[in-house]
């Protein structure tokens, strides 16, 4: 029996590693590290799911970002009670990871800046998708406005943290 492993299946298997250690950071992140906010409507979940799924997009890429986002935090929704979230979250967030991830690998440029727009970008789409699945569920066009600074305090708070990091550890990535 051979049990070396060729190129290819060694380049697969450290891609599965990655994406499921990004999957359970992001999940973790979301599940442990969180606060409820009391506002009009849905109210918001705060968390620090978005800091390992902008970390996945940025030091591993695009694909590795959307896998990220769109399974540790759709599983997050499944197994927290908010079943009824999760095809959306699968769709938001996993288009969040994708596209900070594209961003970072296709614009030139100063990178601190780059992550930023990256970053930004991913705030665009979180706010839109979600307003717009609040929308979906709730039947109403007001009440998702009480959403919106949660999401805001979200996504800014995982770019305060990200955006001095991901230097760093993109150059100790192991790729």
């Amino acid at each position: 029996m051979n049990l070396t492993l060729t190129p290819t299946e060694t380049t697969k298997t450290k891609a599965i590693v990655i994406n499921s250690l990004f999957i359970a950071l992001t999940l973790v992140a979301t599940m442990f590290i969180n606060i409820k906010l009391p506002i009009m409507g849905n109210g918001g979940l705060i968390h620090l799911g978005n800091v390992p799924l902008f970390i996945a997009a940025i030091v591993y890429g695009k694909k590795t970002g959307a896998i990220a986002g769109a399974f540790g935090m759709g599983l997050f929704d499944i197994i927290s009670g908010w079943a009824l979230w999760a095809p959306f979250t699968f769709i938001i967030v996993g288009a969040m990871g994708f596209i900070v991830g594209i961003i970072s690998e296709k614009v030139p440029g100063n990178r601190v800046f780059v992550h930023t727009l990256a970053i930004a970008t991913a705030l665009i789409i979180k706010v839109v998708g979600y307003y717009f699945t609040e929308v979906i569920l709730y039947g109403n066009w007001i009440q998702p406005f009480g959403s919106i600074p949660g999401n805001i305090m979200q996504v800014a708070i995982a770019g305060i943290i990200v955006i001095p990091l991901v230097g760093r550890i993109k150059k100790r990535a192991y790729k």
